[in-house]
């Protein structure tokens, strides 16, 4: 557990760690369920700068500071859709993704929804079941010409 971690907004300051986090555990963490071409496809999404300064400014966009490094980041779209939710690959398992989450979750109720989805790797089957989502559907989305397996959540709040 961190005892000093730190959620503020980001912003568009934050994006050269951001895109690094996004690159870096797609490489080291979600390289174990997808394939070598997968993963190259996705991280490259890290280079679309003008998509990451759009959700950090137009989107509700946190991240997770310890010891003046960003350690994880969030984001919700259309009121109550988790975008993303990425831990830095050096910290995994600490809970910095549930602390981002139960944020994002706060900021959800307080925009007066009952419901958040998600859209999830299979990597993250595990984290959104321990936080008690619904997986809803497993699907094959495309990106960048790629087939990915990933699964719809829904939870309550």
């Amino acid at each position: 557990m961190l005892d000093d971690l730190e959620i503020r907004e980001a912003t568009l300051e934050d994006l050269p760690e951001i895109t690094s986090i996004f690159r870096d555990t797609i490489r080291a963490v979600n390289s174990r369920d997808y394939s070598e071409k997968q993963i190259e496809a996705w991280s490259s999404g890290a280079d679309d700068t003008e998509v990451w300064e759009d959700r950090i400014t137009n989107l509700y966009f946190i991240v997770a500071e310890y010891k003046n490094e960003i350690v994880g980041f969030a984001h919700v779209k259309k009121g109550c859709h988790l975008d993303g939710l990425y831990v830095h690959k050096n910290y995994q398992r600490r809970t910095i993704g549930s602390k981002l989450l139960r944020i994002v979750e706060s900021h959800i109720m307080a925009e007066g929804y009952e419901i958040i989805n998600a859209d999830a790797s299979i990597t993250a089957v595990d984290f959104f079941d321990s936080h008690y989502f619904d997986q809803i559907k497993k699907q094959k989305k495309s990106y960048k010409g790629m087939g990915f397996a990933s699964s719809i959540f829904s939870k309550e709040l």
